[in-house]
């Protein structure tokens, strides 16, 4: 993890550098930034994956740096360097975390490691529907959970099940409900999802088998579901045959 320093004193900076320097799995860039208009000319250049930030700079402030830093759509994970405890309130808005000075290193190492996990703002970027962004499918999924926002990696997604206004996710580790349309999602993941019904969507890689009951229905087994098997309506089924016949 590349990591950039912005500090206006040259003490605070060489003993960061040091000790950033010391930790394995993360490199310093140079040079460092000595103001915020040369962190964000820094940022701009060298594409810091974290940025240690001094809140208190002649010109523009840390927090200012920050704020500006969150207009963006892939900003660098920020943690805040401030001499006054007071100021830690403010710091968490805008960032990953803080730091008092003198810094310690294990405090250091802590929140470093916090801010290898993708800040708010990038999880926005990462989660948002590609309807908005006009960018490419998410990597992605964010849902609301009692746990707060829970991210789900779209290759641990195996279906996606339309009940009334809400949609269940079905993945690796349990299930969330969605606030999205299927047909959004299926315009979005079209490429890696295959409908089966008009309300139920599959991860095309977690295909097993298609099997006609006794009774004349088709299910269709999917890994990772331990046996369970999902239906296939009859006007879906020589579509899903044709697509299995391209796995």
């Amino acid at each position: 993890m590349n990591v950039l320093i912005v500090d206006d004193e040259p003490q605070a900076r060489e003993r960061l550098s040091r000790m950033v320097g010391e930790l394995e799995g993360y490199s310093v860039l140079e040079p460092s930034a000595t103001n915020g208009d040369e962190a964000l000319t820094l940022i701009d250049s060298l594409k810091p994956d974290i940025v240690l930030l001094d809140i208190r700079m002649p010109g523009l402030d840390g927090l200012q740096v920050a704020a500006r830093l969150c207009e963006r759509e892939t900003p660098p994970a920020v943690v805040f360097c401030t001499a006054q405890d007071e100021f830690a309130v403010d710091a968490l808005q805008g960032a990953v975390g803080y730091l008092v000075k003198p810094v310690r290193s294990e405090q250091l190492l802590d929140a470093l490691k916090k801010a290898e996990r993708p800040n708010r703002v990038q999880l926005a970027a990462l989660t948002r529907p590609a309807a908005e962004t006009g960018s490419g499918p998410r990597s992605h999924i964010s849902a609301r959970t009692r746990k707060g926002i829970e991210l789900i990696p779209l290759a641990q997604v195996v279906y996606f099940i339309a009940d009334h206004k809400y949609v269940t996710l079905r993945h690796e580790g349990g299930e969330v409900l969605l606030d999205e349309p299927l047909k959004a999602l299926e315009d979005e993941f079209g490429d890696r999802f295959v409908r089966i019904h008009r309300n139920a969507l599959v991860a095309r890689e977690r295909i097993e088998r298609l099997q006609r009951t006794p009774l004349g229905h088709f299910q269709l087994f999917l890994k990772g579901l331990n046996g369970d098997a999902l239906i296939v309506s009859r006007r879906h089924v020589a579509g899903v045959r044709k697509m299995m016949q391209q796995l």
